[in-house]
């Protein structure tokens, strides 16, 4: 079978309430830690996810760090803290998952950051200049285009590589203007910690695509 790719996008953090902007690269509210850390017990087969793959910014790492401590690996996470499990699934950071906007709050942390706040993250992904709003991550439409189309083929390859495995639904952190280019549908807006459920497929015409499932198999909520 082909894999499920679950869009999710993170929880509350705090330029979503306060409504400023200039802060830079915000974390999660009291709220958001909760809104994700109810995916542990709402999320659809944690036993089929074989990949996570979430945007480098703060609210998204920790969404995915909160959301499913029950299968990501142990090392992510404070040893006393009881979370993640052994030989669990990796986290993987993927810059062109950020969000759209050159503003501060959609603007990412640098590596040294990231390298002190979060244990044992595998930060090769990001280059020293990821956060940097020029160049293959500027905010102008086309580049957004084409950052989605690469995220889509990575999802083509993951896909092909996983399938028959028992292990493999791909999750995705991500954000909600940016879901928008990667799913194609420009009128998703997905509650905080809200997930949406698709296929990948190779259109003749449009290149790779996200399909969305069938909503009797859906479990955005």
């Amino acid at each position: 079978m082909a894999s499920i790719i679950y869009l999710v996008r993170h929880a509350e953090s705090e330029h979503n309430v306060s409504k400023d902007f200039s802060h830079l690269d915000p974390p999660l509210t009291t709220l958001g830690h909760t809104q994700a850390s109810q995916l542990v017990s709402s999320f659809p087969h944690p036993e089929r996810i074989a990949v996570i793959l979430s945007s480098p910014l703060r609210r998204a790492i920790q969404t995915s760090l909160a959301g499913f401590p029950h299968v990501l690996d142990k090392r992510y996470y404070d040893g006393s803290s009881g979370f993640g499990v052994e030989n669990g699934v990796e986290l993987t950071l993927e810059p062109d998952l950020q969000e759209r906007s050159a503003l501060p709050c959609d603007t990412g942390s640098e590596r040294h950051v990231l390298k002190k706040e979060f244990l044992n993250l595998d930060l090769e992904s990001l280059s020293e200049s990821w956060q940097v709003k020029a160049g293959q991550y500027a905010a102008d439409d086309d580049s957004v285009t084409l950052r989605a189309g690469r995220v889509r083929k990575k999802l083509e390859q993951l896909n092909s590589a996983l399938r028959g495995n028992e292990r493999r639904d791909i999750v995705v952190v991500t954000h909600g203007v940016f879901m928008k280019f990667l799913s194609g549908e420009w009128d998703i807006d997905l509650p905080k910690a809200g997930w949406r459920s698709y296929t990948i497929c190779n259109d003749r015409e449009d290149g790779t695509i996200l399909t969305p499932v069938d909503e009797t198999e859906d479990h955005s909520h």
